[in-house]
């Protein structure tokens, strides 16, 4: 287990440098002048090459991405260009409010696509299934900002339920976190379905069966156990997917997280909030993935890791 946590760590490593150098490459090559956001369109030119000279934005990339690696040692994510604020801190500051939609979103979503997924495949080929599957493909394919726009109008706006923006109470978690885990839940409906259809037809179920376990109990004790394995490796990959998607529905639904301030950050050409955010999501992603590798064998003691 230690040796293969430590490959990973090494892996991980590996992944995040490639992913600084891939994002500052991009950002490099961006038209945008960072030093003309920071002086404003009335700055003579001069203004701005001081500011310019300042950020080391003059130097030769490879000189600005050693620089900015250095730092980055050091545990050091620069400052906001514009804010003038420790990157860390403005990350840190905004941080917790996306966790929690980011578990909220995770239930939400295993919630409904379990349970759309076990019960579409107990009634295979009648009516509920064929309508759960199709309310599954409208989970996958609809906007996220459309979905969020639509449970705010409905269920804020008409009903009343819940406010339509906002943080700080249970109340306005629920519909960000249902826009966000409504597509995952998608995903997970039809996997679960298909996995749990490959797990009903071994052998052992027929035998529990045979020996008058049940239907529940076969479903519940021996069928999604096995069944459920495909989806832990998909909640590591999902962390990615929301870290992305978190940008609109943060945005739809005024909810102060890091999805918000990379929002503004790209409006603004703050390249340190951008490189801190986009690490820090990398980071979740990797973190994700590897502790969904140690949770299966704790699940299914066949499962070895190497």
């Amino acid at each position: 287990m230690a040796a293969y946590i430590f490959r990973r760590l090494v892996q991980a490593f590996l992944i995040l440098l490639g992913v600084s150098l891939v994002t500052f490459v991009l950002l490099y090559l961006v038209p945008a002048d960072p030093a003309r956001q920071i002086a404003g369109r009335s700055a003579t030119a001069e203004t701005v090459a001081n500011i310019r000279e300042q950020l080391g934005l003059n130097l030769p990339f490879h000189e600005q991405y050693l620089r900015y690696l250095g730092r980055l040692v050091q545990g050091d994510l620069g400052r906001s260009y514009l804010q003038k604020t420790e990157v860390s801190a403005l990350i840190a500051s905004r941080l917790p409010a996306s966790l929690l939609l980011m578990a909220g979103a995770i239930v939400c979503e295993l919630l409904l696509g379990l349970t759309m997924g076990m019960v579409a495949a107990v009634r295979r080929n009648t009516r509920i299934d064929q309508g759960l599957m199709v309310l599954s493909f409208v989970g996958v394919s609809a906007p996220q900002f459309v979905v969020g726009i639509l449970l705010l109008y409905v269920f804020a706006v008409q009903f009343g339920w819940f406010p339509i923006g906002g943080y700080g109470t249970f109340a306005h978690l629920v519909l960000p976190s249902v826009t966000l885990g409504f597509l995952g839940a998608g995903w997970y409906s039809r996997m679960m379905r298909s996995s749990m259809l490959d797990v009903l037809r071994q052998d052992y179920i027929r035998t529990a069966r045979a020996k008058g376990v049940t239907r529940l109990r076969v479903i519940l004790r021996h069928a999604l156990p096995n069944a459920i394995l495909p989806i832990i490796a998909m909640i590591g990959i999902d962390i990615g997917l929301f870290m992305s998607g978190i940008v609109v529905v943060e945005s739809v639904f005024g909810w102060p997280g890091i999805g918000q301030l990379t929002w503004q950050a790209i409006q603004r050409v703050d390249i340190p909030i951008i490189m801190g955010v986009t690490l820090v999501s990398a980071c979740a992603i990797v973190l994700g993935n590897l502790l969904a590798d140690l949770i299966a064998p704790l699940i299914d003691p066949r499962i070895k890791l190497r």
